[in-house]
C-alpha cells in the first residue's frame, strides 16, 4: 500500500510539473506602460502584468549581453569563473552543468530561440534545440518544456538603423535627465519606443500560441530584458540605467503555490531579485536540486529563499576597451566603485560611436557648454559614486562625498568588497595574466590572493612594491595613475624595473606608469615597450589590447614610431572570431587619431 502511494505521489508530480516560458528581449529598460511610462506603447506587456507580478528592482548584474547571459545560464556570477568581459572564451570547471542541461536531465524539453551569446568554451550540448525554428511544439506529447523565445528588435543596432518611418514624434519624447536635449537623441529615443512597440506586438504572438495550443494554465511565463537600454549611460553603464531591467512573472493558478513571496495580480514587487537567481528559481519550479556551486537563490519555488539585501553588479572589458567598475545596491541607494576612474565612463567604443546619439552627446561636450550633470560622462569617473535612487533615480548627483551619507556609503562599500571576496572575483587579474595562469583549465579553480589584489588597488597594502604576486603590482600601478601620484626616487626606480618584467601585464602596466608619471626622458623607452607589446605575432592577444589600449592615451607620437605603428599586424586567422575586430578597432583609432593631431 505505502509503495503504491509513493508511485502514485511520483507520478503526479512528473504529471503536474509546470511549463517555462521565458519571453526575453535586449537592449531595453523598464520602458513600459506597466512600469508607469506614459510614452510606450505596451499592451501585451501590460496585460500580461495585469495578471502577473512585476519586479521594480530586478537587475542583470552585468550592463551588457554576454556577461550577463552567462550569469544567467550558469547561476553563477561570471566574474567568479573569469568571464566578465565582453565576448570572452573561458572554459568551466569540469563537473559544473548549466541548468537547462540539468532539466533535460529531468525530463524537461529545452529550446531556445536563438541567442546563446555565453563566454564559456567547453560546453556539452545545452539545449535540444537552439536556433531560430526552436519552439515548445517539438517536444513529446505531454513533455515539460522550458523554452526560451528572445527578440533583438529593440538592439542598439534596431535604434540607430536608418531608414525608420517614424510613429513616436521626436520632438515630444522624454529623455532621460542625463542626456542634452539634441535632436540626434530625440530621434533615437523615438526610433526606441517604435521599436518597444514593435517587440510587444512579437511577445502578443508568442502569447496567443501559448493560448492556442491551450498551454496558457499549464506554463508559468516569464519576461524581462538583457540589460539597460542600447545607448550611452544605458548600456555599459554600470548603475542602475545600465542594469535595472523589466521583469514580470506570470503564474497561473494552479501553480501559484509555487509563486513569489506575496504574489497576486497586477501587483508590483519592491523584492530585490538579479540574473544570478535565475538558475536556482527555475531548477527551484521544476522540484529539480540546485548545484551547490550556485551563487545566487530561488525566488519562487518550492526552494524559495529570502530576499538578500543588496544586488551585485560588475563591468569589465567591453569590446576592445578595458575598463573595470564593481556596483552593489539595495532598495533606495547604487554604490559603484571604479578602479579605473582616470578614464571616463565614455571611453571611445566603435561599436557604441556608431549611435548618433553618441557621436552628437560627445560633439557637444567637445565644443563646451553643456552643463555639469551632461558632461560628466566625458570626464574622468569619480573613484567612488553613490546615488539615491528614490530622489534621484538618474543617477546624476554623486553623494559619495556628502557625510550625510556616510553611513550608506561605508555600508554599501563594505557590502560590494565582501560580496566579491566570497565569490572570488577574478576581474582583479588583467585578462592576459588570467589566461597565463589558467592555461586551457578553468579560470574559477585559480587560486589568487584577492584580498591583497583589492588592498593594492584600494592603495592600503603596505610593501606592495615587494610583492611575490606580480598582480599585486599592477594594481599599485593602477592606483597610482589613478591619483597622479607624484613619484619618489624609490618608486620611479621600482617602476622602471617593472618595465622590463617577464610578465608582459604588469610591463605594460609600467609602461603606462612611466608615460604618465614619470619625467619625460623616461617616455620613449616606455612607447618602445608598449609597441612590442602591441604585436599578437610575438605577445599573448589580450597583452596587445591591453598594449594598445595604454597606446591609444599617448600623445605625440612620434613619425618614425607611427610607422613602426602601421607595420604591427592586425589580422591572424589564430584569434577567435568574435574578437578578430579588436585590435583592427583599436589600431584605426590609434593612428586617425594621431594624424588628426598632426593636422
Amino acid at each position: 500500500m505505502l509503495i503504491s502511494i509513493l508511485l502514485l505521489t511520483l507520478l503526479t508530480a512528473q504529471v503536474d510539473r509546470p511549463n517555462i516560458l521565458w519571453i526575453t528581449s535586449e537592449d531595453n529598460g523598464p520602458q513600459l506602460g506597466c512600469y508607469g511610462d506614459t510614452q510606450a506603447r505596451t499592451p501585451n506587456l501590460d496585460q500580461l502584468a495585469s495578471r502577473g507580478l512585476r519586479f521594480e528592482n530586478a537587475w542583470s548584474n552585468a550592463p551588457v549581453c554576454a556577461p550577463a547571459r552567462t550569469t544567467i545560464i550558469t547561476g553563477m556570477y561570471a566574474p567568479s569563473l573569469g568571464a566578465q568581459h565582453m565576448r570572452s572564451r573561458v572554459a568551466m570547471p569540469e563537473g559544473y552543468r548549466l541548468f537547462p542541461q540539468l532539466l533535460r536531465e529531468a525530463g524537461y524539453y529545452c529550446v531556445n530561440r536563438a541567442k546563446t551569446d555565453y563566454n564559456l568554451s567547453n560546453l556539452e550540448q545545452v539545449w535540444d534545440q537552439s536556433n531560430h525554428k526552436a519552439h515548445w511544439r517539438g517536444r513529446k506529447k505531454g513533455q515539460p518544456f522550458f523554452a526560451v523565445i528572445n527578440f533583438t528588435t529593440t538592439h542598439e543596432s534596431a535604434t540607430r538603423r536608418r531608414p525608420h518611418t517614424a510613429v513616436q514624434d521626436a520632438k515630444t519624447v522624454q529623455l532621460p535627465d542625463y542626456y542634452p536635449d539634441l535632436p540626434e537623441i530625440r530621434q533615437d529615443w523615438a526610433q526606441y519606443y517604435d521599436q518597444m512597440a514593435v517587440m510587444d506586438s512579437q511577445v502578443g504572438v508568442v502569447l496567443s500560441q501559448l493560448q492556442e495550443d491551450g498551454l496558457a494554465d499549464q506554463t508559468i511565463v516569464f519576461y524581462f530584458a538583457d540589460h539597460g537600454p542600447g545607448f550611452a549611460r544605458g548600456k555599459r553603464w554600470p548603475g542602475d540605467s545600465g542594469m535595472r531591467v523589466p521583469m514580470i512573472v506570470s503564474f497561473p493558478p494552479r501553480y501559484q503555490h509555487l509563486a513569489p513571496q506575496n504574489y497576486q495580480a497586477d501587483a508590483a514587487s519592491p523584492e530585490l531579485v538579479s540574473f544570478v537567481d535565475l538558475a536556482p528559481t527555475i531548477l527551484s519550479l521544476a522540484g529539480v536540486t540546485a548545484p551547490s556551486h550556485l551563487q545566487g537563490r530561488a525566488f519562487a519555488g518550492s526552494r524559495r529563499q529570502p530576499e538578500p539585501a543588496t544586488l551585485h553588479g560588475f563591468r569589465g572589458r567591453m569590446d576592445e576597451r578595458y575598463d573595470m567598475s564593481r556596483s552593489v545596491r539595495d532598495r533606495r541607494y547604487v554604490y559603484i566603485r571604479n578602479y579605473m576612474e582616470r578614464l571616463p565612463h565614455g571611453q571611445h567604443l566603435n561599436y557604441l560611436f556608431q549611435t548618433p546619439t553618441t557621436r552628437a552627446w560627445h560633439q557637444a561636450f567637445l565644443a563646451g557648454g553643456l552643463a555639469p550633470k551632461h558632461a560628466q560622462f566625458w570626464q574622468p569617473k569619480a573613484r567612488e559614486e553613490l546615488y539615491d535612487l528614490k530622489l534621484d533615480p538618474f543617477e546624476i548627483h554623486n553623494l559619495a562625498a556628502d557625510p550625510i551619507y556616510a553611513e550608506v556609503l561605508q555600508r554599501l562599500r563594505k557590502a560590494n568588497q565582501e560580496h566579491w571576496l566570497r565569490v572570488k572575483d577574478l576581474g582583479f587579474l588583467p585578462e592576459a595574466e588570467m589566461h597565463r595562469r589558467a592555461g586551457t583549465g578553468a579560470p574559477h579553480e585559480l587560486q589568487l590572493p584577492l584580498a591583497e589584489l583589492m588592498q593594492a588597488a584600494d592603495q592600503k597594502l603596505p610593501d606592495a612594491m615587494q610583492h611575490a604576486d606580480p598582480a599585486v603590482r599592477f594594481w599599485l600601478i593602477q592606483g597610482w595613475l589613478n591619483r597622479s601620484q607624484v613619484l619618489s626616487a624609490e618608486q620611479l626606480s621600482w617602476l622602471l624595473s617593472q618595465s622590463t618584467s617577464e610578465n608582459p601585464s604588469l610591463a605594460v602596466a609600467a609602461a603606462d606608469g612611466l608615460i604618465q608619471l614619470a619625467p619625460a626622458t623616461h617616455h620613449a623607452a616606455a612607447r618602445a615597450k608598449l609597441l612590442a607589446m602591441a604585436d599578437f605575432e610575438n605577445q599573448p592577444f589580450f597583452v596587445c589590447v591591453a598594449a594598445l589600449n595604454v597606446m591609444d592615451r599617448v600623445s605625440s607620437w612620434t613619425e618614425q614610431e607611427l610607422q613602426q605603428m602601421a607595420q604591427i599586424p592586425t589580422e591572424s586567422e589564430s584569434i577567435p572570431k568574435v574578437m578578430r575586430f579588436y585590435i583592427p578597432r583599436l589600431m584605426e583609432r590609434l593612428l586617425s587619431t594621431q594624424l588628426s593631431e598632426k593636422q
